[in-house]
């Protein structure tokens, strides 16, 4: 029954394709993020639905989607660099037959990325990109939650839509990218056209970050935890009465501690106390261990070189008996361990021009985005004034994003790609309208009073038409 639901739900959405082709772009977001090729049993799991459907995509924006004003931006640029250069070093990679093995997905992660823009040509467009995002990460944070309100989380042991440890399935990358959209969330339920802004809009906006919250609690990562932290201060720009903010921040942290479990509270507590967690001194190794290797390797040892480490790991505990404190350190050998950081990775992967690209695309994104929201800043135009606070929920969410990416390995992570590839849209968006509006005799927008917002609904209207698809 489950196959089937599921084969018919895909079967109608890439019919509606054949009308609309950008709608197979949006099928690929949902695919590539719920991955329900996962979650059936039958036939589906044979079946390449993933690649299938990106082919679909490309060749419908090819033959069928308008192309006027189309340019490839500097990220974009980046990103197919930043390709290039991965295949160069996976054909020369210390582990040829596991850096295939990631070269299959990583692939189609970044050429996802630098195409996704190409699509997003209108605001209806971005906004439905963004809306399927959401809802299609939702349907795996949701039932996280509910599974932890239920009880059934812990370290490792908390399970999702399917038992997978990949993706958007793996605990800590969960918890990262489940903080790192809440901004994304709000803006939607805030300025949302496709489902207009409404009292229930409001209400799930909230029940889903009060689950994304829950998603750290739920898989006790400890990089939830401090993407939680990061969120909070990061929204201080944004919030109207500060005061009152911070305040009910710190009665949330006071009651949250009176009910989260032990494990929870225990398992946060070796962030500070790091010697004694052997997970915590692994990282510490492992990273070491990445600078030397690069010292030796400059140009990387491709996809999965973490697999040719050997550590020697020092692990210390101490224990209170009366008014005596024992210090135990116990050695441990280990070998083969993953990188456990996005900056790591590109290091011990791709070298130091391969981290340098990553940290180039990762830092123009946050300048651009600050760009856009210094230039529409003063404006009061509606359009305007959605277009900025798009550009600092993405922005917010990928200081997250880079933050939770300094302890787990997810540098190419499908999800964040796509994240990337809104950003690309929004700004290109934006600098093709002032273009526009500065050129001779373009002139600039004027608000008048009691006119309907370009990208808002009349009164009793249903938002944008799907014809803004076309």
């Amino acid at each position: 029954m489950r196959d089937l639901f599921l084969a018919g739900f895909l079967a109608f959405f890439l019919a509606m394709g054949l009308r609309r082709p950008f709608l197979w772009v949006l099928a690929y977001l949902y695919i590539d993020i719920v991955a329900p090729q996962k979650i059936a049993f039958g036939f589906l799991t044979s079946i390449p639905v993933s690649l299938i459907v990106f082919v679909m995509a490309v060749v419908g924006w090819l033959f069928f989607d308008n192309k006027e004003g189309t340019r490839l931006s500097l990220r974009q640029g980046l990103i197919l660099t930043l390709l290039v250069y991965c295949f160069a070093t996976t054909m020369n990679a210390a582990f040829p037959t596991y850096a295939a093995a990631k070269w299959d997905w990583v692939w189609k992660s970044l050429v996802f990325a630098a195409f996704l823009p190409l699509t997003l040509r209108t605001h209806l467009r971005l906004e439905s990109a963004a809306l399927v995002m959401v809802l299609s990460a939702a349907a795996i944070i949701i039932n996280g939650a509910i599974k932890t309100l239920a009880g059934g989380g812990g370290y490792g042991t908390l399970k999702f839509l399917v038992n997978d440890n990949t993706g958007l399935y793996e605990g800590s990358t969960l918890a990262c990218v489940a903080i790192a959209i809440i901004p994304l969330v709000l803006w939607l339920s805030k300025y949302g056209t496709i489902i207009p802004a409404s009292k229930q809009t409001r209400m799930f906006a909230y029940a889903l970050v009060f689950s994304a919250l829950l998603i750290p609690v739920g898989t006790e990562a400890r990089t939830g935890l401090l993407c939680m932290g990061l969120l909070a201060v990061l929204m201080l720009r944004s919030v109207k009465y500060r005061f009152v903010y911070v305040g009910l921040i710190g009665l949330g942290a006071f009651l949250a501690t009176t009910v989260l479990p032990n494990s929870f509270s225990n398992r946060m507590n070796t962030i500070q106390n790091n010697q004694s967690d052997q997970s915590a001194s692994t990282r510490l190794a492992v990273w070491g261990w990445t600078i030397g290797y690069a010292a030796e390797n400059p140009f990387g040892g491709g996809f999965d070189s973490y697999r040719g480490n050997r550590l020697l790991i020092t692990t210390t505990d101490a224990d209170n008996s009366g008014n005596t404190v024992v210090v135990r350190k116990d050695k441990v050998e280990d070998n083969g361990r993953a990188f456990h950081s996005a900056y790591f990775e590109m290091l011990g992967e791709q070298g130091w021009p391969g981290l340098l690209l990553w940290l180039t695309l990762q830092l123009t994104g946050i300048l651009q985005l600050e760009g856009v929201q210094r230039r529409l800043r003063r404006s009061e135009h509606p359009s305007d004034k959605r277009d900025a606070a798009l550009a600092l929920a993405l922005q917010q969410g990928h200081f997250i994003y880079l933050l939770g990416a300094a302890f787990v390995g997810i540098a190419y992570q499908p999800f964040v790609y796509m994240l990337i590839g809104l950003q690309i849209g929004l700004v290109q968006i934006v600098r093709r309208r002032n273009a526009a509006q500065d050129a001779p005799g373009g002139g600039r927008r004027m608000v008048v009073p009691g006119a309907v917002s370009p990208v808002q609904p009349p009164a009793g209207g249903h938002g944008v038409t799907p014809m803004g698809m076309a």
